[in-house]
């Protein structure tokens, strides 16, 4: 009755075998001695089977064992859910990112020696979970029968670092929830602990935040503070280089609203143009939200089935489905970003306007940002805090935002794939961040985020053409609504405050002000480029 229950929940279909048989505490040796631990999730009757691998610092029992185990179990699948190293009580110690190649690689090894696996191998997850197929798959002979790649990328450096600049809310939330999650009712929202790792977002230095929000050091924290102005440290998390030899058949899905979106867009559309048999599904989703569980495991369990079981029922729909916001429609296509979306450029004007023409012989807009008193943001592809779309109206009106919006729209516009601004800046310091986010402004006032993008102004003299990458979106900007464009310094504590001086990210503790100046005129058309649909 429960297995029934949880079945519907998920919008899944009735499960077609028998409760399936659990083995637990399966011992996977490493090279090095380590032994990692698993459960193994199989229909009962005739081995051997594929196996289906999903590797997880979360734990093997509970939500992870409930939704990749037992639910692909009861599909007939046979499924080994392992905790990686130094979690729930795997041996070694736990080094976010770092470990996953050489352990994944052994324990597809040793899974294919055994008499119940037939030899072939597929993965399924979400986030971490699928950083752990991007760590084997580029690199396993023979290839993966499949993976299933959910709020994933190749790489997550650029989602540490967009634009350069640290993503601070995400990476202190996930140090926090990973350096507690194996005490004793972790699990159990505490609106105490909650509020404790918000406020210790303010603490300088930012390399003792971890200490500040749960009272110990996570590792993950040191190590992502420390490599802010060094990325390339982390070029052995990286496996986007190994796209174009990817012969695996990959289902992505993603949300609008995800911290790996931009990321996983640019992974789908390398696998797409090397040729590889690939999906992509986009929701109205932000990362981890309960209402992308369904759609997710739906696509990763039909997709197993196509590549483990030959029920390609599930594969005849176009490459690419997503959801068009404020439409509340889904809309199919061959490609993306799609081909009828078409660059159009909205430009900044004097007095706070935005238009399609570009601006006339005016002088620049100032604001000063202090980093003393950062310029907040509210909403966007958070992990906590107020995530997706809210009212910005409390932000526009601070003196350190310029705000720029069009005149109500005689029709609706849709906007569908990738959405980029060019900002001419002067700054008084050599160390500054700019910050962009596109709004939509409905007839009462109320200015919701869309998209937006960061980065860290190169340090020169004179004006900077500053190129923003926002992320992608598809949203419907409907009649009598208007566009607005935001430019400032920062967005607090979405990323890391630039406090001007130069000192590392992990040690900065004073702070210097930085005075803005941007430009729109003819030599300096500072202006948003959006993909225009048809």
């Amino acid at each position: 009755m429960l297995e029934r229950l949880v079945d519907k929940v998920l919008g899944l279909p009735a499960a077609e075998v028998p409760k399936p048989v659990v083995t637990r505490d399966l011992v996977i040796p490493m090279p090095d001695g380590v032994r990692l631990l698993a459960d193994r999730y199989r229909p009962p009757g005739t081995e051997p089977l594929p196996v289906v691998l999903v590797r997880s610092p979360y734990g093997r029992r509970g939500p992870m064992g409930a939704l990749f185990g037992a639910t692909f179990a009861r599909r007939g699948f046979q499924v080994v859910v392992q905790s990686v190293r130094g979690t729930f009580g795997s041996g070694g110690e736990f080094r976010a990112f770092r470990q996953e190649k050489e352990d994944g690689l052994a324990t597809a090894a040793w899974l294919r020696e055994q008499p119940w696996c037939d030899g072939r191998l597929a993965m399924a997850g979400a986030s971490y979970l699928g950083h752990t197929q991007w760590a084997v798959a580029p690199y396993l002979d023979p290839p993966l029968e499949a993976m299933c790649l959910g709020v994933t990328a190749s790489e997550f450096t650029t989602a540490f670092y967009p634009g350069g600049v640290m993503a601070l809310d995400n990476m202190l939330s996930w140090s926090a929830q990973i350096g507690r999650q194996e005490e004793r009712f972790a699990a159990v929202p505490n609106p105490v602990r909650i509020k404790r790792t918000r406020r210790a977002m303010s603490h300088l230095p930012l390399r003792s935040a971890d200490v500040a929000a749960i009272g110990k050091r996570v590792p993950f924290l040191a190590d992502v503070t420390t490599h802010a102005e060094s990325p390339e440290d982390w070029a052995e998390t990286d496996h986007s280089g190994r796209l174009a030899e990817l012969t695996t058949p990959t289902s992505m899905v993603t949300g609008w609203y995800d911290l790996f979106l931009a990321r996983q867009l640019t992974d789908f559309k390398a696998l797409q143009a090397a040729g590889a048999r690939t999906r992509l599904t986009i929701g109205p989703w932000k990362h981890g939200e309960p209402a992308s569980f369904r759609p997710m495991l739906a696509d990763q369990a039909s997709w197993l089935a196509a590549h483990l079981l030959d029920d390609r029922a599930q594969l005849h729909r176009p490459p690419v489905r997503v959801f068009l916001q404020q439409a509340a429609t889904w809309l199919d296509f061959e490609q993306w970003p799609p081909a009828e979306s078409k660059p159009k450029t909205f430009y900044l004007q004097p007095v706070g306007g935005l238009a399609d023409d570009e601006p006339g012989d005016t002088a620049p807009d100032r604001f000063t940002y202090d980093p003393a008193d950062p310029t907040p943001t509210v909403g966007g592809p958070m992990l906590s805090g107020e995530a997706k779309q809210h009212d910005n109206r409390s932000v526009e009106a601070r003196a350190d935002v310029l705000v720029y919006t069009r005149p109500p729209l005689a029709r609706d516009l849709d906007v569908i794939g990738e959405v980029s601004a060019t900002i001419h800046v002067r700054t008084s310091t050599p160390h500054a961040d700019v910050f962009v986010r596109l709004c939509d402004v409905d007839p009462k006032g109320v200015s919701l985020n869309v998209c937006d993008g960061v980065l860290r102004v190169p340090g020169a003299d004179g004006v900077k053409a500053v190129e923003v990458v926002l992320d992608p979106t598809a949203y419907r900007f409907r009649r009598g609504h208007r566009l607005r464009v935001h430019v400032s310094g920062g967005a607090f504590p979405r990323f890391a405050r630039n406090h001007g001086t130069g000192d590392p990210t992990a040690d900065a503790v004073a702070t210097v002000p930085c005075h803005f100046e941007v430009f729109h005129d003819p030599e300096h058309p500072s202006g948003v480029t959006l993909a225009v649909f048809g």
